[in-house]
């Protein structure tokens, strides 16, 4: 996200919950590897791996990131995700697999989110209240936003596009 690859996140809930909903529209990025192994990205994307693997240890997670939604978008048109394949990291087989095949009758959403680095990265203690598969961990967090990597211009860009595409 903090290298601009990424604008858009494809979201449809974790196994433990009933449905995605989205909480707050500011959040920060709780980093993890275990949904990003190497087959699920594309060749192009897979070097963030390693990097994003060291900010999430068995000890310590480190939060350098976060977001602001711009839109979220549900997705009616499932044949449209190819139209915005580039605003993400992942495979077509993987977004297929684990978003659209996953709880069928849960529609998928598009969150294009406008990222920010936090000023100063905030290392936490690993416990166990941030496991399990939800999209959502309570974090005691309060961070200092940097600048945006995308400006306001360009991120409405990319929500009318997956309004257009997949909407």
């Amino acid at each position: 996200m903090l290298d601009g690859r990424q604008t858009v996140l494809l979201r449809k809930g974790g196994i433990h919950e009933k449905r995605f909903a989205l909480t707050e529209p500011r959040f920060v990025f709780f980093p993890t590897v275990a949904h990003g192994h190497a087959e699920r990205v594309r060749p192009e994307h897979r070097d963030v791996l390693a990097d994003a693997a060291q900010d999430s240890t068995e000890t310590e997670v480190v939060i350098r990131a976060g977001a602001e939604v711009v839109a979220a978008v549900e997705v009616n048109r499932a044949e449209g995700l190819e139209e915005i394949a580039d605003l993400h990291i992942w495979t077509s087989a993987s977004v297929q697999s684990e978003r659209l095949d996953f709880r069928p009758r849960h529609r998928l959403t598009v969150l294009v989110v406008q990222a920010r680095p936090l000023v100063e990265p905030v290392r936490l203690p690993r416990l166990p209240a941030y496991g399990g598969c939800v999209s959502w961990v309570d974090l005691p967090v309060s961070p200092q936003w940097g600048a945006p990597v995308h400006g306001d211009g360009a991120v409405a860009g990319v929500a009318a596009r997956v309004r257009s595409s997949v909407g």
